[in-house]
């Protein structure tokens, strides 16, 4: 068996579902695929995510939702990279992720996409979504 890598989310407060379940409405290929919740005395706001896992076209995610307060959050350093396949997909995608997040470079074209944003999500999870085809 070789190693799975998966891309892990955590969430302040009780966003994750939230989060998760608005990321696989984005997709045609995506669903959730396993929800653990936290039980009474369990460590986490109970009812709150305490482990989650979904896909996006294949791509394995992982989600919690952190009861404790941090000194951090998400940042753009690490985001996730989709090649969109249409321009209808970009434009539906940049139109849904960036409602209520941060638009850091807007929907144009660049030297080196024909059509290319970032931004960071409501829930402050950072995207590019590139069109490079022609």
């Amino acid at each position: 068996m070789s190693s799975k890598i998966s891309t892990f989310l955590m969430f302040e407060g009780k966003k994750a579902e939230e989060a998760m379940n608005f990321y696989v409405s984005l997709f045609k290929d995506a669903s959730v695929t396993r929800i653990q919740r936290y039980g009474p005395g369990e460590g986490g706001t109970e009812g709150s995510v305490m482990q989650a896992a979904f896909t996006l076209n294949g791509q394995n995610f992982m989600c919690i939702d952190s009861s404790m307060k941090h000194a951090f959050t998400f940042t753009p350093a690490m985001s996730i990279f989709v090649h969109c396949a249409s321009e209808a997909e970009i434009d539906a995608l940049n139109a849904r992720l960036s409602e209520g997040g941060q638009v850091m470079m807007p929907l144009g074209e660049y030297p080196f996409a024909r059509k290319f944003v970032w931004l960071a999500d409501r829930y402050g999870v950072s995207w590019q979504l590139s069109l490079t085809a022609a």
